[in-house]
């Protein structure tokens, strides 16, 4: 099992690469110019770190949050770069855009979850769905919008908080259990943990919240099982009975990272030790093709790779 973009292929978690009939390739220079990545006073471990505690010692609103987020989104959009990957990732972030406010058309928030495991794929589908979250929620009735006392009524709304399943491997890193607890209390997150099987989480999810109709998934076209997906799929003949919505579904692993690092995004801090794909701790390791070093034990960053087909070779499975 995995754990960057959990995707319920019939349901069960892949990951974040290539399967074998795949050999999909996407190389850029660099995610950014020079001047946009160099930090040389300052480990890249202190910058997720550093960031992950920057968001936690600012309590903010939901509302709040979801307005950041939207504007950053909005700035990295209006960016004008010559550099193909971020033109690139605004154009997957638009697209992106487009799936989740269809999904909030179709489905009341009480009738969405996502599939959150604190990996990076999951992360950008977070933020990009907190974006566009607020307009989940209907408008006042013209009765009350008329009231004189009804000053900004919308932002007086309660915004419901984003439902989450987080289906962990049986043996998590604690890296990755710590930024899932940090994420869930800085994006408000109604998150439900199970240490079960796939089957067994998603029947007990279900049976616990049977309104839920969609989860939206941060799974990637080039993980396993993957190719054939849609931006709407419902789950395979024998497996608990959902909508998968997959907004993430062709991006890229360098516009992943490029979405993150633009937008300065926390991330896990795992991937600032050479870890490109995480699940348990028996089946990941930090991606050789990222070794400083012929003794493979320091590494580059995981947002350094730039191949598709590399991401997974961490992996044992």
């Amino acid at each position: 099992m995995t754990q960057d973009s959990p995707s319920l292929q019939g349901l069960h978690i892949v990951g974040n690469g290539v399967s074998s009939a795949s050999s999909t390739t996407f190389s850029s220079t660099a995610p950014f110019p020079p001047s946009e990545t160099n930090n040389t006073s300052t480990s890249t471990t202190d910058m997720a770190t550093s960031s992950v505690s920057k968001i936690v010692s600012q309590a903010r609103s939901l509302a709040e949050v979801c307005a950041a987020l939207r504007a950053k989104l909005l700035a990295f959009l209006a960016l004008q770069s010559n550099d193909e990957t971020v033109q690139g990732t605004q154009r997957r972030a638009r697209d992106a855009m487009e799936v989740i406010e269809d999904a909030l058309r179709r489905y009341r928030p009480e009738e969405l979850s996502l599939s959150y495991n604190g990996g990076k794929d999951c992360l950008v589908l977070l933020i990009l769905i907190l974006a566009c979250w607020p307009a989940s929620i209907q408008p006042p009735s013209s009765s009350s919008s008329s009231s004189p006392n009804s000053t900004s009524n919308s932002t007086k709304q309660t915004i419901p908080r984003l439902q989450c399943i987080y289906i962990a491997p049986p043996d998590p890193f604690q890296e990755v259990e710590d930024f899932v607890a940090t994420t869930t209390e800085e994006y408000h997150l109604d998150l439900a943990r199970y240490a079960l099987p796939m089957r067994q989480a998603l029947d007990c999810y279900l049976d616990e919240k049977p309104h839920v109709k969609a989860v939206f998934m941060g799974t990637r076209r080039t993980d396993p099982h993957s190719e054939f997906l849609d931006s709407f799929t419902p789950t395979d003949k024998g497996w608990p009975q959902f909508m998968r919505i997959n907004p993430v579904l062709d991006w890229h692993y360098v516009e992943i990272w490029a979405f993150i690092r633009q937008l300065d995004i926390p991330f896990c801090s795992l991937y600032s030790q050479g870890f490109s794909s995480l699940g348990g701790t028996k089946d990941t390791r930090p991606n050789p093709a990222l070794a400083l070093n012929a003794e493979g034990n320091k590494f580059r960053p995981a947002y350094e790779l730039t191949r598709d087909d590399e991401e997974r070779l961490g992996r044992d499975r």
